[in-house]
């Protein structure tokens, strides 16, 4: 709970102060005098006034009790007197041009930040699965396609553009993009045994998504990474110790189904239930390396509102991991290109939730957001930095939608005023600023039932 805590803080502190300061620099840069800049709302914890500064700043940097946003005050004659000789240095006295830059800076700040924080990740490297296929779920697009599990897929890409695959979150990504997206995925499998390479198409065209969930997954039927069907860690007085399974052996069929890797064997084990009754079949499994043969009896518990089988035990042991990691240019150019393609796919799923074809259920919020912040963090130090990356990313992007309260409400004001030649009257400022902080407030209802239902459902 404390490391959640921490991390969310944290993650929010470097994101605001980042968002804020492309405001600040911008501005100082096009001659606006900065009155404060603060991280977090409410009682000053901390108040400084350093003392070299830009020419014409006395800029006080302030950290809130509350550290859900932040702002920069400048000087502006429409929220206050100001004296004839600083006129020159107030925001409303400056042309378009400026005023757009300043405004914009801080959602591109947080894009760059994204960029940084990718690059950085791909220059230290991280460990992740390799990807290899378990055993696709029944009746699913990949089991359709002809995947089997223990596949290992090295190129893939939509149409005939096909680029290495790094790892298995590299191919997660796809799939979600493709899904998502409407878009087939062509997959290109290792030969073994001196066999040709083969292609396999994942029809992910075919599917009617609303959701970014795992259930997505489920229906694409690519759940996890391979891993060796072996029983681990067995608890006391469990069903697997019951029935005589021990840490270590290898499961090769149950029944007359082969098992290929862990995540088919928990699926398994979760369906060896008839009703509330336990289903007792024969395990066939490998112990240093001799073949013996074992009728198991799992337990039956409740899963909601289903009722699943239980053994008591580890199962599955880790996937074959892989460093990606990336040299200096090509790290950089990965970094962009991810961030690019966050962005892209964050746009188009806010525009399919507007137009009703992408559920609200994708709305996340701030609990949401601090779960993810603690189980990042929990994994390592990149892991943690590919989390303020995509939260970067998000941030900058929601910044940018054309709501009034945001700043990519005050780009289309300016918008208004480039082709018109006009700036927006109060009155309507006054009404769309009302009726942008309604649909905000909406927005964030939303966001926050979506965390509440996800993390106490």
């Amino acid at each position: 709970m404390l490391l959640t805590v921490i991390a969310f803080v944290v993650a929010l502190g470097v994101l605001i102060a980042v968002h804020e300061y492309g405001h600040y620099r911008v501005a100082v840069a096009c001659g606006v005098k900065v009155e404060r800049f603060s991280v977090g709302f409410g009682k000053a914890l901390f108040r400084w006034q350093p003392k070299r500064q830009h020419p014409g700043q006395q800029t006080e940097f302030v950290i809130g009790l509350f550290p859900l946003g932040g702002y920069v005050k400048m000087l502006d004659e429409r929220e206050g007197p100001v004296a004839p000789e600083e006129r020159h240095r107030a925001f409303n006295t400056q042309p378009l041009r400026s005023r757009a830059a300043i405004v914009a800076a801080g959602p591109i700040a947080n894009l760059l930040l994204a960029v940084a924080l990718y690059t950085a990740v791909n220059w230290i490297g991280v460990q992740e699965p390799v990807a290899k296929l378990g055993r696709p779920v029944a009746a699913s697009l990949a089991e359709a396609a002809g995947l089997r599990g223990g596949e290992h897929i090295t190129r893939a890409g939509f149409g005939g553009d096909l680029s290495p695959v790094d790892s298995f979150e590299d191919l997660r990504w796809r799939m979600t993009r493709g899904a998502l997206d409407g878009h087939d995925l062509t997959l290109e499998i290792a030969g073994e045994g001196g066999k040709q390479a083969r292609t396999v198409v994942l029809p992910l065209s075919r599917m009617e998504t609303r959701d970014a969930d795992p259930q997505m997954f489920r229906k694409i039927g690519v759940l996890a990474p391979l891993t060796r069907p072996e029983i681990g860690e067995v608890m006391a007085d469990s069903a697997a110790e019951r029935s005589g399974l021990r840490s270590g052996d290898v499961v090769r069929s149950i029944g007359g189904t082969a098992i290929v890797d862990g995540q088919q064997l928990r699926e398994v084990i979760r369906a060896s239930v008839d009703g509330d009754q336990p289903r007792v079949q024969p395990w066939h499994i490998e112990r240093g390396g001799q073949p013996l043969t074992i009728d198991v009896k799992p337990e039956v518990r409740a899963d909601g509102a289903a009722k699943v089988g239980r053994i008591g035990a580890f199962v599955g042991s880790a996937p074959e991991m892989v460093t990606v990691r990336q040299g200096v240019v090509g790290g950089i150019w990965h970094g962009m290109v991810r961030t690019w393609e966050v962005s892209a796919l964050t746009v188009r799923m806010m525009v399919k939730m507007v137009v009703g074809e992408a559920s609200l259920k994708n709305l996340s919020g701030p609990l949401t957001i601090a779960d993810y912040a603690g189980k990042s963090a929990s994994l390592g130090f990149t892991q943690y930095l590919v989390f303020l990356a995509l939260i970067s990313v998000s941030l900058g992007v929601l910044n940018l939608m054309p709501l009034p309260v945001l700043d990519g409400g005050h780009l289309m004001y300016y918008l208004w005023e480039g082709l018109t030649g006009k700036s927006v009257s109060d009155a309507w400022m006054g009404r769309l600023q009302r009726g942008g902080v309604a649909l905000l407030l909406v927005m964030m209802s939303v966001a926050l039932f979506n965390d509440i239902t996800r993390l106490f459902g």
